[in-house]
């Protein structure tokens, strides 16, 4: 399974429902680490909601954020996507990821005070989603020729620098920054698939609480008696080599007893709960929290005791703690009713004025705007080939080529057919497009258009020869 697309915050898997795929809970996928290079390093503060320059890609260089990045053969951050960057959609009051982030820190205010009567847990929801690989996926020990690295997943600026793919990226700064309790929520932005459900900008949502030894064994009985660490100890499937299995056992209690009210927060009191084993690098035991939503199996979160090596390297070695993440757009469509992840940036009055509600904690049901109709078209091509015998083409440059086109005109793009010919050898393949305006009845003519243009573009950009 692809580290992306693993069940936790980046944990972020794919999938409330068999029919549902958003990402990967922001855990699955987290990747956090400080960079050491001086320009990540002090843009990394920079607030998004400031008044920057618009991003633009030069020639030689890429601007975002009041940075400038050197362009290299890394580069594919694409023009639309950066134009994303800097909304906030979890910060626009009423939104409804907004909602849904507000509910949560909510609960989480009022459910854990600190010893002075303020609350647990901080929250931060501005850092720049500007982040170096190093913060992105080394400091979250993800094996350098790991799959969810690839150019073709991710939007870099540059080969060291990159839109972070999880909000996890920022988890080390956090803890070594002194934090033993904190939520961070942002945008975060991965190539993938195009349909209802997949978007290449999303929100994520994480947590991690860290332990002292004796703020987790103050509570039981010779708990003096008792430790985080043993040495010499083994991992298992249940443990880390450094914990003792008490230790663990606590924390993972702590944990699920949280995660569990969280949701029964959002989601209501009567619901059934069930935990999933799973494997993510940066933690260990991990679990994905599914809950039983209108008679389906949904996975709503992905969790886990964080690798020690993690705290270890963010100056927090005397303490274990857990971590979870999960995905705002899941929990918003899910409980609101959104069919369509392109809703959440429409600036239609019709669809933000739902969200604008005088109590956040108060019920809200998405009412359809018109349904326009949907106008499809096809594309067939031969793939490239290499003189080596390979294949230089991957679907998910032909995706964001499409939507660099496309834009937020395209519902969905779907492969029908996959050919290869038996004498050749030469493989093709046909999409089908489907064209669906959110606010307006589009016209073939204007569809033909943009549709004649991705026609071009596939050719000339992604060397594939048309069949038309």
């Amino acid at each position: 399974m692809r580290l992306h697309q693993i069940p936790v915050s980046l944990l972020l898997p794919p999938s409330p429902s068999s029919s549902f795929s958003p990402r990967p809970p922001l855990y699955r996928c987290c990747l956090a680490a400080l960079s050491s290079n001086h320009r990540t390093a002090s843009h990394r503060r920079l607030s998004t909601d400031s008044h920057a320059p618009r991003p633009v890609i030069g020639q030689d260089s890429v601007e975002v954020l009041g940075g400038s990045y050197p362009r290299d053969d890394f580069t594919n951050v694409t023009s639309k996507i950066l134009a994303k960057v800097g909304r906030n959609l979890h910060n626009q009051s009423h939104h409804p990821l907004w909602l849904i982030k507000e509910r949560i820190k909510a609960h989480f205010y009022r459910s854990y005070m600190g010893r002075w009567g303020n609350p647990l847990f901080s929250v931060h929801d501005n850092l720049s989603p500007v982040v170096s690989v190093e913060q992105n996926f080394d400091s979250l020990l993800i094996p350098p020729d790991h799959a969810s690295r690839k150019k073709g997943d991710n939007y870099y600026l540059n080969r060291n620098t990159m839109l972070r793919a999880h909000t996890s990226a920022h988890q080390r700064e956090l803890v070594r920054s002194g934090l033993d309790a904190f939520l961070l929520a942002g945008d975060v932005y991965r190539r993938d698939q195009i349909d209802s459900s997949h978007y290449p900008v999303f929100h994520q949502m994480e947590g991690v609480r860290l332990f002292s030894n004796h703020e987790l064994f103050s509570k039981v009985q010779n708990g003096e008696e008792l430790s985080l660490f043993e040495r010499g100890g083994r991992r298992t499937p249940h443990k880390q080599e450094a914990h003792t299995l008490e230790a663990v056992k606590l924390v993972e209690f702590d944990l699920k007893q949280t995660l569990t009210a969280l949701i029964a927060h959002l989601f209501g009191e009567d619901l059934e709960v069930r935990w999933v084993d799973c494997y993510f690098p940066f933690t260990h035991p991990s679990f994905e929290m599914e809950v039983r939503f209108h008679g389906d199996w949904m996975e709503v979160l992905g969790c886990g005791v964080m690798e020690q090596e993690l705290l270890n390297s963010a100056g927090a070695g005397n303490k274990a703690g857990w971590a979870f993440g999960l995905g705002l757009e899941r929990l918003a469509m899910v409980l609101f009713g959104i069919p369509d992840i392109r809703l959440f940036w429409s600036e239609d009055e019709r669809f933000l004025r739902q969200f604008r509600v005088s109590d956040i904690q108060q019920p809200v049901c998405f009412q359809p705007l018109s349904k326009y109709p949907p106008l499809h078209n096809d594309i067939s091509f031969w793939l490239p080939e290499r003189e080596d015998g390979g294949e230089s083409f991957t679907e998910n440059d032909f995706y964001e080529l499409v939507r660099s086109i496309g834009g937020d005109l395209v519902e969905k793009v779907s492969l029908v057919d996959d050919f290869t010919n038996p004498k050749t050898r030469r493989r093709s393949q046909c999409y089908r497009i489907i064209y669906r305006h959110m606010e307006r009845t589009l016209t073939q003519q204007e569809v033909r258009l943009v549709h004649e243009q991705i026609e071009r573009s596939a050719e000339s950009e992604l060397g594939v020869e048309g069949r038309y």
